[in-house]
């Protein structure tokens, strides 16, 4: 048995198809830069290995949520653009200045706080000004905004921040005709025109995350910014599946059977018994439970491909395992059970497992759990191929 087989659970991150990914969405949005969303350790993937093999395929930014994921990479070697954009009171301001990281500002004292981080590092901010044109998260309102860009330009005049880019995240890209979607455009054009107007000259506008990519082409400006879909897994059931948009799931969940056995007719299977075998049956034992990501509310419904077969969990999912009822069939301890994948073996979908749970595809790929390995496929290859460029 190789190394591989024997882990009781691994996610296996397909990079030939995250790279393969990442070029789709380029042409998707050709005549836009793209930025690979690296955001909670890569939707689940691993952010390094995937900064750098979405670098490979012409990532022209890297983006995170928080400052720290964007120093990890910087510490991983990862040059070029990085973006982050979740800050609070206090944050890592001159640190991320000196590591040459653009900082979001949405707001008055994030600009003050970069103003003065700035100042004490003897060097420019980037800053980047976030417009809430409708999501009503962060972002600065529309009312506010004459001020902070006033304020943006002024420390522009002294030297402390370059204003590197204006953008704005939509609420509804993943609805098709949404109403909010057309306002939302409309409201973010009007601020950048204004921004533009007071002597702001950004590098980059932005407003398109994964769903808009794919089917806004109006909102792509400067730069999208891809997350989900470079992982290969739709941005919602309404605009499609994976395959609709040449895209190919990245990431593969599976465990090792630790255990087949025979049972008898009505034996009640884990926690409360809400399962109890409607005859003799055989029932196998997957390592894995929400303890690792799988999702307790996929209990009775969750899909496993197991022996050449789609088995659902039989009872609840526990912290570190669940049952599935083989129904006679007898596979071998250690066999293969499959949760999710790109489908070649007939294994289930991300998307199969989000109806599971009655919850998204985002949340099943990145609630998968530090304890379950990652495994790269092709990492070799993404390196030889930079190499050859």
């Amino acid at each position: 048995m190789n190394e591989t087989a024997s882990l009781r659970a691994r996610a296996e991150i397909d990079l030939a198809a995250l790279r393969a990914n990442v070029r789709v969405l380029r042409e998707r949005a050709a005549g836009a830069q793209l930025m690979a969303v690296l955001k909670s350790d890569a939707y689940g993937h691993g952010a390094v290995p995937c900064a750098r093999a979405a670098r490979e395929a012409g990532a022209a930014w890297l983006g995170t949520a928080t400052p720290q994921e964007a120093f990890a990479l910087r510490a991983a070697g990862l040059d070029g653009r990085i973006m982050c954009w979740l800050w609070t009171p206090g944050g890592p301001w001159r640190e991320a200045i000196e590591a040459d990281v653009d900082v979001s500002v949405s707001g008055m004292w994030a600009l003050r706080e970069v103003v003065a981080a700035a100042a004490a590092a003897g060097r420019p901010a980037r800053i980047q000004l976030k417009a809430d044109t409708g999501l009503g998260r962060n972002g600065c309102q529309p009312v506010d905004w004459p001020e902070l860009v006033a304020e943006a330009r002024a420390a522009e005049r002294t030297g402390r921040v370059r204003v590197t880019g204006l953008w704005s995240h939509f609420a509804c890209a993943d609805e098709p005709g949404h109403p909010s979607i057309a306002a939302q455009l409309g409201v973010f054009r009007d601020m950048v025109a204004y921004a533009e107007k007071e002597g702001v000259e950004p590098e980059v506008r932005h407003m398109a995350n994964s769903p808009a990519t794919l089917t806004l082409p109006e909102s792509h400006f400067d730069l999208v910014r891809t997350g989900i879909a470079m992982y290969g897994v739709s941005p919602s059931p309404e605009l499609g599946e994976p395959a609709d948009f040449g895209l190919r799931p990245v990431m593969t969940l599976a465990a090792s059977l630790a255990l087949v056995k025979d049972v008898p007719a009505g034996h009640g299977i884990s926690y409360g018994h809400h399962y109890t075998t409607p005859a003799g049956t055989t029932l196998g034992l997957v390592p894995v439970g929400y303890a690792d990501g799988v999702p307790r509310h996929a209990s009775g419904r969750g899909p496993v491909l197991v022996d050449g077969k789609v088995r659902t969990v039989a009872g609840r999912v526990a912290m570190d395992q669940f049952v599935v009822d083989l129904g006679g069939d007898r596979p071998e301890p250690g066999a293969d059970a499959v949760l999710f994948g790109p489908g070649d073996r007939g294994e289930p979908s991300v998307e199969d497992w989000a109806v599971a749970a009655g919850t998204i595809g985002y949340e099943i790929v990145t609630r998968i759990g530090a304890r379950v390995p990652r495994v790269y496929v092709d990492e070799a290859a993404g390196a030889a191929e930079g190499a050859a460029r």
